[in-house]
């Protein structure tokens, strides 16, 4: 399985989002809110019962409810993307949830939380696809310093269309594949430590504009690392390992 048939596989798992007791404004302010969510927002009548609040489901599967104040209010101390917190039922429930259109500014946002994370625990594996290596250039700064944890192995891919950007503290895998052009990814293995495994993953479906999901789901994550292993790794051979298209 590929990279774009992981994407389109949680695609195919959209969620429903059925507001009750509420307002037709309140309503569309939902739908607008998950506008670039792979959600469906719809409206739904229940007498008797609380006003408006929300129950989220996939495939008639009920998964969590909350008030709509804790929808489109959350808690201001919570990170976004990838962070849990109590006051955040249904965000919680929509991990590996598509994102649509996300641009350049959105995608650099998302991609900050999980390197950040990775800073911050200092150890274990970051690995990050830019695309191409001029955009790679553009990040060498952050890169070089994430690269300097002494216990953060950190991998960068990339399809070569410029040459070679110098660097130091980090590996490069320069990789003439369209997989690699067409995907935007930051992968952190936690540290081996499953709770603090994180992942988003996007493909460039029309100009400078991302499809794709987060997830801190575990097993994803790994099945993400072991693609990129298998894939784009060191090649062994009789004298030992070799760069190949690998660059240190």
């Amino acid at each position: 399985m590929s990279l774009t048939e992981l994407i389109a596989g949680v695609e195919a798992h959209e969620k429903t989002l059925t507001v009750f007791n509420a307002d037709e404004d309140v309503v569309e302010s939902l739908r607008e809110h998950f506008s670039d969510r792979n959600v469906v927002v719809e409206q739904g009548d229940a007498a008797g019962g609380p006003s408006d609040y929300v129950v989220l489901s996939k495939d008639e599967e009920f998964l969590t409810a909350a008030s709509v104040e804790q929808v489109l209010n959350p808690r201001r101390d919570a990170r976004p993307y990838f962070e849990h917190d109590g006051g955040r039922p249904i965000l919680d429930h929509l991990d590996e949830t598509m994102f649509t259109s996300y641009d350049t500014r959105q995608m650099v946002s998302a991609s900050r939380e999980i390197e950040d994370r990775a800073w911050r625990i200092g150890a274990g594996e970051l690995h990050a696809g830019f695309q191409k290596l001029s955009v790679l250039e553009t990040q060498l700064d952050v890169y070089e310093q994430l690269g300097d944890r002494p216990n953060l192995d950190v991998h960068a891919y990339a399809y070569p269309d410029v040459d070679f950007p110098d660097h130091e503290s980090f590996t490069v895998h320069v990789e003439r594949s369209k997989e690699v052009e067409r995907s935007w990814f930051v992968i952190y293995d936690g540290a081996g430590v499953d709770a603090n495994k994180c992942a988003l993953l996007a493909e460039e479906r029309e100009p400078r504009r991302f499809y794709g999901f987060w997830t801190y789901d575990p097993d994803t994550v790994d099945w993400l690392l072991e693609h990129l292993r298998t894939a784009y790794g060191l090649i062994e051979t009789d004298g030992g390992e070799t760069d190949g298209d690998i660059r240190h």
